[in-house]
């Protein structure tokens, strides 16, 4: 029973190692890497090293959890996928636009709640894990419905299925995709909870500028201090993320002060 976990953090590790040295090497458009984390935390010239050390540690926790009962990769399995929470809380504050990259760029959507609850789930698998009796080879060969209970929850709990989903009926990124109708983004933004939380401070609840970069359509508006109020929805997702910045009207001939809200 304590190794029934044992397959799918297996799986998952060998999954996100092959996507992130897949990303790098295919090298994608311009600053691609920069929307992803954990390369989105680090200087442009260490962007894919930083993805290839973190596919690289993923690989060694995944052989060692597969061929041995060794303590130390069951509680750096623990370890790995703490810090990974961790990162993704900082990244959702930080830069709220950035993907997780936990399968390289198929990971490409801002970090929800949904990648968050992931890993926080694989953090409770492995440390059910870490006093597994049998190596990982064993647990794969003999699977219990405990396991087919974690491919449930980890499948609600991500979000690359869906973008999946899209490229196969697709065939082309987010940001190469025609996106929802201006009509049918608005609307989404305004059923949106971020929107609910500052539609009073609006002038006007239709917004006298939009336009689209790569996976995000923009709302302009105005607030009741003649300050620009800035929404952002993805374009991709049932559920899309919807993020908002104040943009300041004072201080002109300086930069403009953001005040960024997450969704």
């Amino acid at each position: 029973m304590l190794g029934s976990q044992l397959p799918l953090l297996i799986v998952l590790l060998l999954a996100g190692m092959v996507a992130k040295v897949s990303t790098v090497r295919s090298g994608g458009e311009p600053g691609a890497l920069s929307r992803l984390g954990p390369a989105v935390l680090v200087p442009g010239r260490m962007q894919a090293a930083a993805l290839l050390i973190c596919a690289g540690g993923e690989l060694v926790l995944a052989v060692g959890l597969l061929v041995t009962t060794h303590p130390i990769f069951r509680w750096g399995t623990v370890a790995f996928f703490a810090l990974s929470t961790y990162v993704l809380l900082e990244l959702r504050r930080r830069r709220p636009d950035a993907g997780c990259g936990c399968f390289g760029e198929v990971s490409a959507a801002p970090v929800g709640l949904r990648s968050i609850g992931r890993t926080l789930a694989l953090t409770g698998m492995a440390g059910l894990s870490v006093w597994a009796p049998v190596p990982g080879w064993l647990a794969v060969t003999h699977p219990s419905w405990l396991t087919a209970a974690g491919v449930v929850v980890l499948a609600v709990l991500s979000p690359e299925i869906e973008e999946l989903i899209d490229r196969v009926r697709f065939r082309a990124p987010c940001e190469q995709r025609r996106g929802p109708a201006e009509s049918a983004t608005l609307a989404r933004l305004k059923a949106s909870g971020t929107w609910r939380a500052h539609e009073g401070e609006l002038s006007s609840a239709e917004p006298y500028d939009t336009w689209r970069e790569l996976c995000w359509r923009f709302f302009a508006f105005q607030n009741h201090d003649q300050d620009d109020v800035v929404f952002a929805v993805y374009l991709s997702g049932r559920r899309p993320a919807v993020r908002m910045a104040v943009v300041s009207s004072e201080g002109s001939g300086s930069l403009p002060e953001y005040t960024p809200v997450s969704a």
